[in-house]
Parts: structure tokens; C-alpha cells; sequence
């Protein structure tokens, strides 16, 4: 430190913090947080811990100071965390006839209240689908009222909730669907629907879950103006929703956790999580699943409309018995505040 200028001296305290930071938030992801509500809001930002961190390496490089081997080992502890955020190509593998496409998509009751400017969203979300002619389709926040034809899927399970707003969880499927049910969480109107699918001679397990939202604003120049204006008693209440948040969706993923240990088939997982992948809700659900993204997305793979910042939410997990063959999320879709997410697959 002696030998440093006194701008470097200010940047390698900044450097220290960022590093306890960082690898505090290495370990959130194995604790509950129902201990420590509030420090898992470090678990959403630590992509941008990584890439601070990143560019805190190259400062010390270029300057060929020894500083440069804190961030170092940062990165190199954390080089799983950072396949979860940005995945580099991955190699294309042939379509075979025993493929299957799973997609997942919150469709925010397909701009029912006109949320976006867009005309005839409703429309545009099933001429998307059609398209891309997935063979099982997971929606979050589905609505009846909006009246979208999906007539073409023979087989479908849709639970609704709610009282004088209907909305809830959806299962459309080309194969058909030998048996289902739905989760419901307490305090909640957050739910899980679920369906055994019969494929050939396999009969496979899908669950849509939709847990509970931090409700964040998508824009964070608004979310700075927020924190600019409200009084630190707001912020306090602020700090306050999203820790109980956290905690609910700890009970969710721990329900659903308990649920599907007593399921024997193959199983599939989708939906919008409302956490990021560095969480322990990811980690519970996840469990010896396969990670559609991690294994055969590209890029950051973001699934939120998110304003300069790639959030990635929503996740389809697979089986082990399936082979992940591509991956596909579609950004340039903007009719929700999501985005649809797309995977093919195979069973070995």
C-alpha cells in the first residue's frame, strides 16, 4: 500500500470492499433466507459484482501492480457463477424426429390492461408461438379474458385464481396429459400447476411455477429516482417487501422441492422464478437438474425487460435423462415485460 499513489490506494480500498462483497455472495446461494433476508439482495447484482471486478483485474494489470491477484482469485472462484450469467456459443447438435420443444413464457395476461402501447398483443404472442410450434408450452400469468386462440394444442391444464381478476398458470401439450394437479402457496396468489405428459412409451413430468415477485420496477433510471426522492423510512419499507419477498419464495421452492420427490418420471421445470440464478431459490429447485441455458444458450441469456441490465429469471430445467440440444431466448420479443424462452430436447 505504501508504494501506491493515493488514487490507487482509494481504488484498492474500493477493490477490498467489492471483494467481501463478492464473496459474500458466493455464499448466500448455500444459506436460507430466512437468515439473512436482506443480504440475499446481493445475489440479484452479482453479475455486476463480477464485472467490476473484472475491470478492477485489467486497472492492476496494466499497471503490472500485485494488487491485480485479489480480483484474480474473485474470478476464479466465481468462474461457475459466471457460466450462469453469460454463455459462450455453444456447438450446434442435429434435429432428430425424437426431439421436443419445451417453451416457457409470462405473458402478463397478455397485455390485457395495456401495459404496452402495442395493438393486438394477444395476437402477435400466438403468432409467435405458432411459429415456433413448441411441442409443450408453460405460460405465467395466463388469462382467459384475453381470448388467445391456442385451439391447436389438443391437451391443455389451466388453473385460475383470483376474484374479480382471474390469471394463473397454463400447460398446453401436443402429448397427452395422463394426469395433473396445482401447488398453492399460503399468503400467496402465486402458484405451481403440473402435468404427467404421455410421450411414447415415457410419460413425462412438467411443472409451470410462477413465485412470488420482488417488484422491482424493469427501469432502473426510475428505481434511482426512487431512492433519490423517498425518505430513508420508504427505503426501510422497501428493504422490508423485498426481504419478505425472499423469504416467500424460500417456503415456495422448498414446497415444490418436497413435491417433486415424490414424482418417479423425468421432469421438466419452467417457469419465472423472480430470482436470479446466484440465488438459494435456483439452487433448491434446480437440485441434480440440468439448466437448459447453462448447457446450450448463448450470450447472457436475459428473460426481463430489464433496462441496461441483462436479468435472467425464468428457466426451464431438465432431467437428466434428457439431452439438452439447444437453447434459445428472444429479447427482440418485447409483448411482455418477459421474454419467451425455448429449448429442444431428447430422451437418452
Amino acid at each position: 500500500m505504501k508504494k501506491l499513489s493515493w488514487i490507487n490506494k482509494l481504488m484498492f480500498s474500493f477493490n477490498i470492499v467489492l471483494t467481501v462483497l463478492t464473496f459474500l455472495a458466493y455464499v448466500l446461494p448455500f444459506l436460507a433466507p430466512n437468515f439473512f433476508p436482506i443480504l440475499s439482495v446481493l445475489t440479484l447484482i452479482l453479475p455486476l459484482f463480477l464485472i467490476i471486478n473484472g475491470l478492477f483485474f485489467l486497472y492492476w494489470l496494466f499497471q503490472l501492480k500485485r494488487q491485480m491477484i485479489i480480483s484474480g482469485i474473485v474470478l476464479i472462484v466465481g468462474i461457475t457463477f459466471i457460466n450462469k450469467f453469460y454463455k459462450f456459443s455453444s456447438n450446434p447438435t442435429p434435429e432428430e424426429n425424437k426431439d421436443f420443444i419445451v417453451m416457457s413464457y409470462n405473458v402478463r395476461l397478455f397485455n390485457l390492461f395495456n401495459w404496452l402501447p402495442q395493438e393486438h398483443i394477444g395476437d402477435t404472442i400466438r403468432q409467435f408461438i405458432n411459429d415456433q410450434n413448441p411441442d409443450i408450452l408453460c405460460i405465467q400469468e395466463y388469462s382467459k379474458t384475453a381470448k388467445v386462440d391456442l385451439r391447436v394444442y389438443k391437451h391443455k391444464f389451466i388453473f385460475m385464481k383470483g376474484d374479480n381478476i382471474k390469471s394463473g398458470q397454463a400447460i398446453f401439450s401436443k402429448y397427452p396429459i395422463v394426469n395433473e394437479g396445482n401447488i398453492e402457496f399460503p399468503e400467496s396468489n402465486n402458484l405451481i400447476v403440473f402435468a404427467d405428459l404421455r410421450k411414447g412409451k415415457d410419460t413425462i413430468r412438467v411443472y409451470n411455477m410462477h413465485l412470488q415477485s420482488i417488484k422491482i420496477s424493469p427501469d432502473v433510471n426510475e428505481i434511482q429516482d426512487n431512492v433519490d426522492s423517498i425518505s430513508q423510512h420508504k427505503s426501510q419499507m422497501m428493504l422490508k417487501r423485498i426481504s419478505l419477498a425472499f423469504k416467500k419464495q424460500q417456503l415456495q421452492a422448498e414446497i415444490l422441492k418436497n413435491h417433486k420427490k415424490n414424482c418417479h418420471y423425468p421432469m421438466i421445470i419452467c417457469g419465472d422464478m423472480n430470482n436470479s440464478a446466484f440465488s438459494y431459490v435456483y439452487r433448491s429447485i434446480k437440485g441434480n437438474l440440468s439448466d437448459c441455458f447453462e448447457e446450450a444458450g448463448n450470450g447472457f441469456g436475459e428473460t426481463y425487460n430489464f433496462k441496461y441490465y441483462p436479468a435472467r429469471i425464468d428457466y426451464i430445467f431438465a432431467d437428466k435423462k434428457m439431452i439438452v440440444k439447444s437453447f434459445d431466448n428472444f429479447p427482440s420479443f418485447k409483448n411482455s415485460d418477459h421474454y419467451p424462452i425455448l429449448t429442444r430436447l431428447m430422451m437418452e
